[in-house]
């Protein structure tokens, strides 16, 4: 059985009770949401674009990639562009997939889709009510060293640099 418990503006929480093999009942509580595109954005010179963006539930200013949740029927990466451009001012002549991964698969159904965004030009942001956002460009090794001395604290910002560093980065032989 399913019941939605919450109708939100981008994501539902619903209640599910699951029958266990030794006849007892569970209940799971998920929240059903479309999914978010995390953009890494690197520039000509080799340096992130990061932005240093407010989160009311962290209660602080994190330092972070792009990223926004995709507005179905859109797709993970018209989100990066348009996430892009709203949250950074930047658009990107190209766009990579890099890697998608579950955000906290115990409680949701958000993937996350990375992309590499290449080929950059400045323009005007575009942000949301209530968005507190500024561009922070960091060299790669300096955004590296702020994941170790904990000054970037977001999930998603920590996978997607890192998996980048490992698999993309030493791959193509890219410096700092």
């Amino acid at each position: 059985m399913i019941e939605q418990v919450y109708q939100g503006r981008k994501f539902v929480l619903e209640r599910q009770v699951q029958p266990l093999a030794d006849g007892r009942v569970h209940i799971y509580e998920v929240i059903r949401h479309p999914g978010a595109a995390v953009i890494l954005p690197v520039a000509d010179d080799g340096r992130i674009i990061l932005i240093s963006n407010y989160r009311v539930a962290a209660e602080a200013e994190l330092l972070e990639l792009p990223a926004g949740t995709i507005d179905p029927p859109e797709s993970p990466l018209t989100c990066a562009r348009r996430e892009l451009a709203e949250e950074t001012g930047y658009r990107a002549e190209r766009f990579e997939p890099l890697v998608s991964f579950f955000a906290s698969p115990g409680i949701s159904t958000e993937r996350m889709h990375v992309f590499l965004a290449a080929g950059l030009t400045r323009g005007e942001t575009a942000l949301e009510t209530g968005e507190r956002i500024r561009t922070q460009p960091m060299k790669y090794d300096a955004a590296l060293a702020a994941i170790r001395d904990g000054r970037i604290m977001d999930g998603k910002t920590i996978a997607a640099l890192l998996y980048y560093d490992r698999f993309v980065r030493t791959a193509r032989g890219v410096s700092a």
